[in-house]
């Protein structure tokens, strides 16, 4: 079988970071087209990726020929990119958050696939607690803790600070959609939303310190925290059952891989060293649990099985539109 040829739209962080790897090492498909102007990072595809195509603009894609279409550019861009994919015939994969409210993403729902790229769902240590969970390792799961936070008190210019509603900023929208879409994967989708959004730092306009609350129908209370402004981070997860707990501290290793330029096909990649494993027990006895490893490999190839009609969407949309209700919740509750 041929592999699919995709075209990716966005060569930033999300792009040369995260999806051009990992479409690269994915069986069944093939990075055949890179959108991104920038003179360096035209350079960049080039040493990288030399059979990629670079084009100009979104516009060279809808007619160029693919199979699939990737967008990472910035978050106000990723619904009307993927409208235009959709209205090419094209199925697409669309960066976290994939619209900035859920009625944008609901619009995209009735034609050609769309999977949203919630990546963290192949995080070690999440696979690891939705293990533990699974097992019933902690009993009865009470609380479920998680913290995506940061210790960057300057302010980096760009779109992610603005206060501009339309672009979709601030650390509810970029760390936040991780952790609600975490939650809610575990959990389901919440009965009630509290939260708390403050804008911190001297300068700042968009939120930079968040908390939100979620109670699910099964009686689980989700705590996420995300900020820019940690001075200490806290644990990743704290998850809290009636038998036991699960404890970890520091991200999945895989970011940082991949940022170094380790990739799926290294054994080493997605796998936690011993002395960053959890810990899971009660007070006085507890033992190192090791991290299952992370896999961001497994998205892509479940992409191509959808788009081939051979399986589900390894993300479903219904998934991501109710992750954007519980922003657009926590939003009004504190606007």
């Amino acid at each position: 079988m041929d592999n699919l040829r995709v075209a990716l739209i966005g060569y930033g962080t999300g792009g040369a970071v995260f999806h051009a790897p990992l479409i690269s090492a994915a069986p069944g498909l093939e990075l055949a087209a890179v959108v991104t102007r920038d003179p360096t990072r035209r350079a960049a595809v080039r040493d990288r990726y030399a059979g990629a195509e670079l084009l100009d603009a979104p516009d060279d894609v809808w007619s160029g020929g693919y199979d699939l279409v990737v967008v990472t550019t910035p978050n106000r861009t990723h619904a009307p990119l993927a409208r235009a994919a959709l209205d090419a015939g094209l199925p697409v994969v669309v960066d976290k958050p994939i619209a900035v409210t859920a009625a944008e993403a609901r619009s995209l729902a009735g034609g050609p696939l769309v999977v949203p790229f919630h990546n963290r769902r192949w995080d070690g240590d999440f696979r690891t607690a939705a293990r533990l969970i699974g097992e019933g390792t902690l009993g009865r799961v009470l609380r479920f803790e998680s913290r995506f936070t940061r210790w960057r008190p300057q302010i980096k210019p760009g779109w992610k600070e603005t206060a501009d509603p339309a672009a979709a900023g601030g650390v509810l929208y970029d760390l936040g959609a991780h952790l609600i879409d975490q939650a809610i994967t575990l959990f389901g989708p919440p009965v009630a939303v509290h939260a708390e959004l403050d804008v911190r730092r001297p300068g700042a306009e968009s939120v930079d310190d968040a908390f939100v609350a979620l109670t699910h129908a099964n009686g689980v209370r989700s705590h996420l925290w995300m900020g820019a402004i940690s001075a200490d981070l806290g644990p990743r997860f704290r998850v809290l059952g009636d038998r036991a707990a699960y404890v970890t501290h520091g991200l999945d290793v895989q970011e940082d891989q991949l940022r170094a330029g380790r990739t799926p096909e290294n054994p080493a990649y997605g796998v936690t060293p011993p002395e960053a494993y959890g810990q899971v027990g009660t007070p006085g006895d507890t033992r190192p649990e090791p991290t299952d490893p992370g896999r961001y490999q497994d998205f892509y190839p479940a992409v191509a099985a959808a788009v081939r009609g051979e399986g589900p969407p390894p993300v479903a949309l219904e998934d991501a539109v109710a992750g954007l209700e519980v922003i657009e919740t926590a939003t009004r509750q504190t606007g």
